[in-house]
């Protein structure tokens, strides 16, 4: 086995629609280099779902106990979503880099944006679908959202789809269109000399 190759401290940002392959790709990076990455662990008004732990997959938070931290610019982004907001605060972010590792962002695009707008010096993957037509297919072959679902998902799709094909977005697109050639190239930019 060969050793690990460095990695910059510059924390990785990961976006795109959901069903573009994002979770596959983070957790084969995740595996085959335990120490080197970790999650920023984010906070959700959302209730969790069976199996989610608090302070592992998020940090669960009442709406008033979210915007008290929005208020007090805890958050480096911050998103609502189907009702429920979501963020990533500064600590999140220093916790990883506070454990030797670099910090892996899975956000969408208004984190995105507003992740641009601070000093964190964030490199940005976009991982894109085929097409939109293998999107659908991808969200409905899953079975776990029904039509309504579905129907939002694709409609962030198309907004997500543009903001990353516009120049200057990202630092390198990614179109999964084979998981193992996708998953060499998100490695091959994470590792590259920067």
């Amino acid at each position: 086995m060969s050793a690990t190759p460095a990695v910059s401290s510059r924390p990785i940002v990961v976006f795109g629609p959901s069903g573009t392959g994002k979770s596959t790709l983070l957790k084969r990076l995740f595996a085959e280099y335990p120490t080197s990455f970790g999650f920023s662990v984010s906070n959700t008004t959302r209730n969790p779902r069976a199996g989610e732990t608090h302070g592992k997959d998020y940090h669960f938070l009442t709406r008033d106990e979210f915007l008290a931290a929005v208020e007090r610019k805890e958050f480096i982004e911050h998103a609502e979503f189907s009702g429920n907001m979501y963020g990533t605060t500064v600590q999140a972010v220093k916790d990883v880099a506070d454990a030797g590792k670099t910090c892996i962002l899975d956000i969408d695009v208004q984190g995105v944006r507003s992740v641009k707008d601070t000093d964190l010096g964030a490199r940005f993957v976009f991982v894109a679908p085929p097409s939109e037509e293998e999107l659908e297919a991808r969200l409905r072959g899953r079975g776990t959202d029904d039509e309504a679902s579905i129907k939002k998902r694709l409609d962030a799709a198309k907004s997500e789809l543009a903001y990353g094909n516009t120049e200057g977005s990202c630092d390198i697109k990614i179109v999964n269109d084979d998981i193992d050639a996708a998953y060499k190239k998100l490695v091959d930019f994470i590792f590259e000399k920067n």
